[in-house]
């Protein structure tokens, strides 16, 4: 009996680099915005928020093809922290100021109406580029992305 657990353990081990690539790609949950922030400026880059909806078919797009790969990109996602916020659930929520609130309730408060939206924060939640509103042209979509990554990065450079 101790032989098969120690196979299917040892089978677990051997099959968890397979496993976690899968959910490594998923995109997690703000949690505490001013936190969040403060991390990704100690990263060298800006705080990337996806505003989105669970019946959004164009937020699924823009994460899975251009926000999942960046935050996986060796390179460049050591250098940013992406966040989604669910338009859409009460999700608990710590805001830039440090204040209880909820997904829902913040995205309002941000006046985002249509999702998808990327934007780009710094500190206290200093917007550092104009946000990415919509799924846009698609053969354009990741040179958008790049652009607002770059102004966003430069931006925390000033006060």
């Amino acid at each position: 009996m101790a032989r098969r657990w120690a196979r299917l353990l040892g089978g677990l081990i051997l099959a968890w680099p397979l496993l976690a690539p899968l959910s490594a790609n998923a995109l997690e949950a703000a949690t505490d915005l001013r936190a969040e922030a403060a991390r990704a400026v100690h990263a060298g880059g800006p705080l990337i928020v996806i505003y989105s909806r669970a019946d959004c078919k164009f937020c699924q797009t823009v994460k899975r093809d251009y926000l999942e790969p960046l935050a996986n990109d060796t390179k460049r996602g050591k250098h940013l922290l992406i966040r989604e916020i669910g338009q859409d659930t009460e999700t608990p929520l710590r805001d830039f100021s440090g204040q209880a609130s909820t997904h829902a309730r913040f995205a309002a408060e941000q006046k985002i109406k249509l999702v998808p939206v990327v934007a780009f924060y710094g500190p206290n939640g200093r917007s550092l580029a104009k946000p990415i509103v919509g799924a846009r042209i698609a053969d354009f979509y990741q040179s958008y992305l790049d652009e607002a990554i770059e102004q966003a990065t430069q931006a925390l450079g000033k006060p």
